[in-house]
């Protein structure tokens, strides 16, 4: 199996690290010290060897950061994770709402005055800039890393083979790429950071880190349409023919020295741009966004065609899951059990190449942790009249899912159905939308909440995120969410999830992935350009959760024709029982 249960951190290591941190401190003349979430090119997901936060504190969210100061020490955490940290982490810390409580905010309240150390690798330039412009009677002096220090027996960094994404699916050559994105930049070259820009711009996938097919490396933008790569040799063995003379390679450890010596201005992205590398550069840097991030998030027609091929399968290992866990007696089975079942149905497409992320099975109180892992030590029997909530994705060599379904484990209670049916109605609501080229996805995400702000309910997470092609399930800049200022344009995959969590006893949310496309003109239009959303994900919804008198008559059709092409698109894919399944499954409400 892709995925394992063992308990990755507890809660009773954070105090001695703490302890031993501190010691640390201490010897430097350091008042304190940073932890972020973090590795050296600031994608979302970390190698194993880069888990510092995790390894100190024993929250293991996808987000965070810890602040160790002399006396006092604390874990940021966001509103996915409210329930997660408080469980994960031991009370020497102190546990913060973030960013509601800036960063900055907390470190210039609970230290007046003094230094803290900071790994200038794992420290972004717009971070560092807020922290020293917010805490103006501090100083933040770079270091060696603490917690690598204490860390006796540190992995190793990753080191996996890198590998060539076929351009029939990634749909433009590498080097048009490069050629094309030359003619944007700001300056004579961009450096480049992040795994999954780095991946997508030279038509390469790696696995230096778990679930995303990225490899780890930094590359620079040349204005004349080449590319310097850093990266060690050996993972790119047997690449020569497919990189060609565009992309020169260099070793890693001479990253530095390179960009102290290029000529003329170098653009970097502040955001993911680690301080060590703008402060290497003999100019000051030219501040704009990753040149390949917008373009990454704009599929092209094959990456949408793989996208599409990619979901029909996922589908039909999803259904062949849920008719399985459909036949079992309440009780009978355990959120392990769960996890082991769905991924051997993906297995069972033979394209699997991993998952997406760690699959999230949470049964009762369990579903109510927005990003559950389950482990031995949590894992619990999926009980009669509770919820399940299953969020999961596949990584395919043709596309990347990611789909949540909640399912009624026997007989629903009324509460769990209201609730399940306005966070319904949220969804169908992104779906339905169109709206006037322009928009972002802050402008859409209020849609997704107003069945639930109609009742006095919300939910403490963004709507959706953007998805790779191949890459990374989470995919900036698009995103819907209060957050999301970027443009929507024709070509980006979200996913669209609206929720509803009861801490301690249930939790909801409905996912499906949708593609942003022009919509067809109607009679009378005055809007120059609409847009709309194209769904991607064909998965029942559990209907038996569905209030079907809260739903309005346009709801309900939309509700019943998703079910009618779940049932056309999939259908032929399954086998007699899974279709006997999807048949009741997909009946009209």
């Amino acid at each position: 199996m892709f995925q394992t249960f063992e308990e990755s951190a507890s809660p009773e290591q954070g105090p001695p690290r703490l302890k031993a941190l501190r010691a640390a401190m201490e010897t430097r003349g350091l008042d304190g010290f940073l932890v972020p979430r973090a590795d050296a090119h600031q994608g979302e997901y970390v190698a194993d060897r880069d888990a510092r936060l995790a390894w100190l504190t024993g929250f293991t969210g996808s987000a965070g950061w810890c602040v160790a100061l002399k006396d006092r020490a604390a874990v940021f955490a966001d509103g996915r994770y409210t329930v997660q940290v408080r469980a994960q982490v031991a009370e020497d810390f102190e546990k913060v709402d973030w960013p509601e409580t800036a960063l900055a905010d907390w470190i210039g309240a609970a230290l007046p005055e003094g230094v803290v150390g900071f790994d200038p690798w794992l420290l972004t330039v717009d971070q560092h800039r807020a922290l020293t412009e917010r805490c103006k009677t501090l100083r933040f002096e770079p270091c060696e890393n603490l917690v690598d220090a204490i860390w006796t027996d540190q992995p190793a960094a990753p080191a996996a083979p890198v590998f060539a994404q076929p351009v029939d699916l990634a749909g433009e050559p590498h080097g048009d790429k490069i050629a094309r994105l030359a003619k944007t930049l700001t300056a004579e070259a961009a450096l480049i950071t992040l795994p999954d820009s780095i991946a997508w711009l030279l038509n390469i996938r790696g696995a230096d880190i778990p679930r995303n097919p990225v490899p780890h490396g930094f590359a620079v933008l040349h204005g004349d349409a080449t590319v310097t790569l850093y990266m060690a040799e050996a993972k790119l063995a047997g690449l020569g023919d497919h990189l060609g003379p565009q992309v020169r390679i260099r070793p890693p450890e001479a990253l530095t020295g390179d960009l102290a010596a290029l000529e003329g201005p170098v653009q970097i992205d502040p955001a993911s741009c680690p301080v060590i590398l703008a402060r290497a550069l003999a100019t000051a840097p030219v501040e704009a966004p990753d040149p390949c991030l917008l373009p990454k998030a704009v599929k092209n027609a094959a990456e949408l065609d793989g996208s599409r091929a990619a979901h029909l399968r996922d589908a039909a290992a999803m259904v062949r899951f849920l008719a399985w866990l459909d036949a079992q007696a309440p009780g009978s089975l355990t959120e392990i059990d769960v996890v082991k079942r769905l991924e051997a149905e993906r297995r069972g497409t033979n394209a699997l190449r991993d998952i997406s992320f760690e699959t999230i099975s949470g049964a009762g109180p369990n579903g109510a942790i927005v990003h559950y892992r389950v482990t031995e030590k949590t894992n619990r029997r999926v009980g009669d009249g509770e919820l399940l909530l299953v969020d999961s994705g596949g990584q395919y060599v043709d596309g990347t899912t990611d789909i949540t379904r909640t399912i009624a484990i026997g007989q629903p209670g009324a509460e769990e159905r209201a609730a399940f049916t306005r966070v319904l109605q949220g969804m169908i609501a992104v779906s339905r939308l169109r709206f006037p080229r322009g928009l972002a996805g802050r402008d859409v995400d209020p849609f997704a909440r107003a069945a639930l702000w109609q009742a006095g309910l919300d939910y403490g997470h963004g709507t959706g995120h953007g998805v790779g092609a191949y890459l990374s399930v989470h995919e900036g800049p698009a995103r819907i969410a209060r957050t999301g200022t970027v443009p929507l344009e024709p070509g980006m995959i979200l996913s669209n999830e609206p929720g509803f969590y009861r801490e301690g006893a249930f939790g909801i949310r409905i996912e499906n992935l949708i593609a942003v496309r022009e919509a067809p003109a109607l009679p009378g239009q005055t809007v120059k350009a609409l847009l709309e959303f194209e769904t991607l994900t064909w998965v029942p919804i559990d209907t038996r959760l569905v209030d079907a008198d809260l739903l309005t008559t346009a709801e309900r059709d939309w509700l019943n024709g998703y079910h009618a092409e779940v049932l056309a698109r999939v259908g032929p894919q399954v086998d007699d029982v899974a279709g006997a399944w999807l048949a009741l499954a997909c009946r009209p409400v």
